[in-house]
């Protein structure tokens, strides 16, 4: 039987508590993993002066999979985001996140089926920034209106948005084959290309391109506005999307609201070599330690990780046995209940031991 050698990192918040389930689920299943427990996050950042040491990019980089629980990003301390971090520093350029309806949830609609393929590396979150009164800001805003006529006000402080040939046509690509891959049958890609158009415009005639690679998936485009009001009105008619980073990261959102919540979203970042598996809600650290939180979302993050590493006859037992209990309703946390207060409600280690019995 293999042994896969996996970078666990439990994160801060309620992080270590649904890690601990999913861990223990995923030996339940069957799987063996010899885990590398890396910390990362605010704890650590008091301890070693740092959110993120070396020693996590470095186990990733060896093992090539990571599990990771919510990580809080220290506030005030120049330090961007642990999450953009990890995904600059590894080039995972793919953010996949799934939204699907299960029975019994709490959806607006109950045939969602969609999947958000979210570019991670450039866009607004490339993060090129400049501060307002700095004098580099001044002297930028100098520029643009000797070269454009154009006046920024001098208070302003500038966010620079970077879109690439490179980094679209991957981002696209990934898109269509994970369709390929998953036997989806169309790709939509987003932009507000009417706009923007030497950005958003880019991403749309890359995209445009690169779809005519792939003649038997069905391909189209939308504005970012469009497809918001799209997505709340009638979500049955789209199946992969493929976004720039910021929209990405509104649309994907909005999409698990409209499966029943972040408590149910999974997401990967995954990159040509490394993969990271994560849930996409932060880390609550006003939950920390009550064993409340829905661990699910990290459970559906890990199913994603199973089938990438080639564990798929326990990721679908893992699967099945999660959609019965949401199902039921009744082995549950109090967020999948009818009313928060429901006092039939389960902790989070007790989400983990039903999936287990059912295993």
């Amino acid at each position: 039987m293999t042994v896969h050698d996996i970078t666990l990192i439990p994160g801060d918040g309620v992080g270590p508590e649904i890690t601990d389930a999913v861990v223990r689920v995923i030996a339940g299943a069957g799987v063996k993993v010899n885990w590398d427990v890396q910390h990362a996050g605010t704890d650590v950042f008091e301890a070693e002066g740092v959110p993120l040491p070396a020693r996590v990019i470095d186990s990733i980089k060896k093992n090539k999979i990571a599990l990771k629980g919510p990580v809080t990003t220290p506030v005030g301390t120049g330090f961007r985001s642990v999450n953009v971090t990890l995904r600059q520093e590894l080039d995972l350029y793919a953010c996949l996140r799934p939204c699907k309806s299960y029975a019994g949830a709490r959806c607006v609609y109950p045939n969602v089926d969609l999947v958000v393929v979210r570019e991670n590396t450039e866009d607004l979150y490339a993060g090129i920034e400049f501060q307002k009164d700095r004098k580099e800001t001044l002297e930028l805003i100098d520029f643009i209106a000797s070269k454009t006529n154009k006046s920024i006000r001098s208070d302003s402080g500038i966010s620079i948005k970077p879109i690439s040939v490179f980094g679209t046509e991957r981002i696209v690509r990934f898109a269509f084959e994970y369709a390929v891959a998953n036997g989806r049958k169309k790709v939509t890609s987003v932009h507000k290309a009417n706009i923007m158009k030497h950005s958003d415009g880019l991403f749309l005639e890359v995209a445009n391109t690169v779809a005519k690679s792939y003649p038997d998936i069905e391909y189209e485009d939308r504005i970012i506005d469009n497809m918001c009001m799209q997505l709340v009105q009638k979500p049955e008619l789209y199946d992969v999307l493929v976004l720039p980073n910021l929209y990405g990261d509104i649309v994907s959102d909005l999409a698990a609201g409209l499966i029943g919540g972040l408590g149910l979203a999974p997401g990967a970042n995954i990159g040509g070599e490394m993969a990271v598996f994560e849930a996409t809600h932060g880390s609550a650290p006003k939950y920390k330690g009550l064993n409340k939180v829905n661990p699910m979302a990290m459970m559906l993050s890990a199913i994603m990780m199973l089938n990438y590493i080639g564990e798929r006859e326990a990721a679908a037992r893992i699967d099945a046995a999660i959609a019965s209990i949401i199902k039921e309703g009744k082995h549950v946390t109090y967020d999948m209940k009818p009313t928060p207060n429901d006092p039939t409600a389960v902790g989070t280690s007790e989400v983990a031991d039903e999936i287990i019995r059912r295993l």
